[in-house]
Order: structure tokens, then sequence, then C-alpha cells
């Protein structure tokens, strides 16, 4: 469909120009600037599948126009900027190339050679070597709770068994948790405070004390019935705890190794090109 769409928008255009498409290629030109030429392989992938016909003739004019001008504003720089700034460009230009190339061998090299496995041990060892790094900048939390419906029957059942918190306990709370609007029996994980009053509003209203370390609350409001253990808590300067910046670290750890890597491999690639003679220095006295 394009390439009728194309033909037709086009005919006008081909006939009053046919002495520059008579100097261009064979394949078929669809617009031309000074020397410049759009061809139709240029644009045939640019109009998307069950474009009405109207929309493909104001995508293809569009990008003709965009195409023109961007090439007309070329033509004048190489014309009017100054052979310094026009050389200055090239060497900007090689400069990016060869940046290109020599980052993208780097990597692939690297890519062959890099460990990305980091163990407990090397997480534990780097965490205590830069632990005062690593500044809390809001309150975390240890906690477990549970929501339950305002009419919820056999509450003091699972208040019982969520203070005292046997395995046996956990067991039978997880096994009922069908009943509950929502919980989190999970309290050896750290969560943002902001997490928390976002999924229980109702600990927003109650106040900072409830969030103290060991405290344990029952709360109530039109949505239900919540309780609350607090098993730790670390404030905004503690230091951030190592399973709660694991996944940053691992990422600082990689790249220390790649670091280290990329600095051997061109220590070693300039010392192998010396060895065969692929690299001298000159010295003049």
């Amino acid at each position: 469909m394009i390439r009728t769409i194309l033909m037709t928008f086009l005919l006008g255009f081909i006939f009053s120009s046919c002495e520059y498409f008579a100097k261009a290629p064979q394949e078929d030109v669809i617009a031309r600037v000074n020397d410049k030429y759009l061809y139709y392989s240029d644009i045939r992938d640019l109009v998307p599948e069950n474009t009405t016909p109207e929309d493909s003739v104001l995508i293809i004019n569009n990008y003709i126009n965009q195409w023109a001008t961007k090439e007309l504003l070329i033509d004048r720089a190489l014309v009017n900027l100054s052979k310094e700034e026009l050389d200055n460009f090239d060497r900007l230009v090689q400069e990016y190339k060869n940046d290109l190339l020599t980052d993208a061998y780097k990597n692939a090299i690297i890519s062959r050679q890099l460990d990305s496995l980091v163990t407990d041990k090397q997480f534990e060892e780097y965490y205590e070597e830069t632990k005062g790094n690593y500044k809390l900048n809001e309150v975390l939390l240890k906690l477990r709770y549970i929501h339950l419906p305002v009419n919820y029957e056999g509450i003091e059942d699972v208040k019982t068994k969520f203070q005292r918190f046997k395995k046996e306990d956990m067991e039978a709370l997880h096994l009922q948790t069908y009943n509950y609007v929502s919980s989190n029996l999970n309290d050896s994980v750290w969560i943002k405070k902001s997490s928390l009053l976002n999924v229980l509003p109702a600990v927003r209203t109650a106040g900072d004390d409830i969030l103290k370390s060991g405290a344990f609350t029952q709360l109530k409001d039109s949505l239900g019935i919540y309780l609350i253990k607090i098993e730790g808590r670390l404030n905004i300067n503690d230091d951030a705890p190592l399973s709660y910046i694991k996944p940053t670290l691992k990422q600082i750890i990689i790249n220390k190794r790649k670091l280290e890597l990329i600095n051997r491999f061109e220590s070693d690639i300039t010392r192998d090109a010396m060895r065969h003679n692929n690299f001298q220095i000159y010295t003049y006295e």
C-alpha cells in the first residue's frame, strides 16, 4: 500500500523534476536536496500497517520535509562555518567513534571474564570495610502485622498466637491468612516506614510511639482491626543494614571488578604491543 500511496503522492513532483532524477541512481527516488537523495527504501517501513491512506500521506510528507530541512541545514553549515570549526567537529566525531569502538571491544572482552557471583562472605567483608558510607535517609522497620475484618471472630486467639509467635503459632497464623484483609508475618526483613504507612493508613494517625522497637499495638478503625509488632527499628542517619543494601553493594562490587579487569586488560594489551614491536616510544636528546 505504501508504494501505491507514494507513487500517487509524488507523480506531479516526479514529472516536474525529471531532469534531476535522470542524474540520480536507478533506485526509486522520493526527494532531492542539492546532491542528496531520499529513496523509497529509506521510507519503505515508515508507515505502520492498517494506516489510512490520508494518514500515510501525512506521515510520509512530514518525514520528507524533516529530512529536507536537516539536509539543507547541514549544507548551510558546511558553507558558513569556519574551517577551524568544521575541523573541530570532525575531530570530535572521530573521538566519539573511537570511544564507541574501544568501549564495545573492552565490554565484549570483559563480559566473558567478569565474575558476577558475590558470596555472602564477600558481601560481609566489603560491608565491614565500607560500613560508614551507607547512612539511612529514612526510617526502617522490622515488623509483623495482621489486618483483620472489623467483625472478625476469634480475635483473642489470633492475638495470643501473634504476640507469642512461636514456630507452631506462626504456622497456625499462616494457615489462616485467607481470613485476613492483609498481613505480613515475615519480621526478619527491613521495610521502609513510608511503605507501612501506605499499606496501613491507621498507623499514621496513631503516632510514632507505636513504631518503637519491641512495641505491640492493637488498633481499630472503620476498615478493620490491626495487630502490629515492631521487632526492630533503624532511624535516619543510622548505618544501613547489609540485607537492605545488598543489591546496591552487589552492583558496586561488580563495577569494581569490571574496572580492575579493564585496567589489567589495557595494561596487558600495551605490554603485548611493546613486546611484539607494535608500539614504540621514541626519545630525542
